[in-house]
């Protein structure tokens, strides 16, 4: 099946070699798609339908365009048709193959090179067979504690994919509430004449022996950066601490 426009436009790929679980095939598209990645394609999966089944499209959780995208085929090469520069995904060492690397160290040489990039990941079960593991041009080891370093298939997407967006410039962190409107010098004068009225008022503060109490409390606003809003509210503590009680 040849490459759709869209993912022909992709600069990078991602391969899943032998999958069996549709749930980690829809898991992975949701992964590439939320960093900006959507050429996927399936080699020998055991099931030819996976990218239909219910879970598959349930787990890619509004990833469906990538699964419509995706494309399924019988053979490795077959996967790797405009594919210049190939990494594999392993665990397990190997005594001969590629160089291994840590993904963020390979990425920062990688990304300004005008490669076309794929990356290959084995079968849940059995990871990646010797003979497609020696085809790359490098094996990329995600760091993990040395006594138990299993990764579901689909997490392990979503590292690499996250480790490879940032190292081609990432995404701007989109800001999601406003920055508060700070105080200015007078409103928090104003504040501190409040408190120590009502400091006197309820015995807390002693005006003929204030000490350091008012400077310190100075600095501490200082420090707060308050806002409009919660020199307002200290505002209305104060008032309420010092209502008269019947």
């Amino acid at each position: 099946m040849p490459p759709s426009s869209e993912s022909a436009a992709d600069p990078t790929r991602f391969v899943l070699v032998g999958t069996s679980h549709p749930g980690n095939v829809g898991a992975a598209a949701r992964a590439m798609k939320v960093m900006g990645f959507s050429d996927l394609v399936l080699v020998a999966p055991r099931d030819p339908q996976v990218l239909q089944r219910d879970e598959a499209v349930a787990m890619a959780s509004g990833a469906t365009d990538v699964l419509a995208c995706a494309r399924v085929e019988a053979t490795l090469a077959e996967a790797l048709d405009g594919v210049t520069y190939l990494c594999a995904t392993a665990m397990t060492p190997r005594d001969f193959g590629p160089p291994t690397h840590a993904p963020r160290d390979l990425f920062a040489s990688l990304a300004p090179s005008q490669e076309r990039v794929a990356f290959l990941f084995g079968s849940e079960r059995f990871g990646m067979a010797n003979e497609d593991v020696y085809r790359c041009h490098a094996c990329l080891s995600i760091p993990t504690r040395a006594d138990y370093g299993s990764l579901n298939l689909s997490q392990a997407v979503q590292l690499i994919a996250y480790d490879w967006r940032e190292a081609l410039g990432g995404f701007d962190v989109e800001p999601r509430t406003s920055d508060p409107t700070l105080a200015d010098a007078a409103s928090v004068q104003g504040l501190l004449v409040h408190w120590q009225q009502t400091m006197v008022d309820i015995g807390f503060l002693d005006p003929t022996a204030p000490k350091k109490l008012l400077p310190r409390l100075n600095q501490l606003l200082n420090r707060a950066r308050l806002s409009r809003e919660e020199v307002d509210i200290l505002r209305g503590l104060a008032r309420f601490v010092g209502k008269p009680r019947g």
